[in-house]
């Protein structure tokens, strides 16, 4: 298992913060657990995956401001 974060500071125009946070993790992967810091970023868990597959997993965050904000990151499963 292995965490994945998301740094949406950069993109939060202050006072806005993040209010939810939903990943979309494709068939193959767990989501163990998530987590939100409001401030600015976002974490996700995730084991399971076959090396070597590339998988897409999106996250997507509602702002205070009512903004909708979406990050695709792809990650490729490799073993040590």
């Amino acid at each position: 298992m292995l965490d994945y974060n998301i740094d949406w500071s950069p993109r939060l125009t202050p006072p806005d913060t993040i209010v939810t946070s939903e990943w979309f993790v494709p068939v193959g992967l767990v989501n163990e657990n998530e987590e939100m810091d409001p401030t600015g970023s976002t974490t996700v868990w995730l084991s399971a995956g076959i090396e070597p597959e590339k998988y897409e997993i999106l996250n997507r965050v509602t702002t205070l401001e009512g903004r909708t904000m979406d990050q695709t990151v792809t990650l490729q499963i490799k073993t040590k």
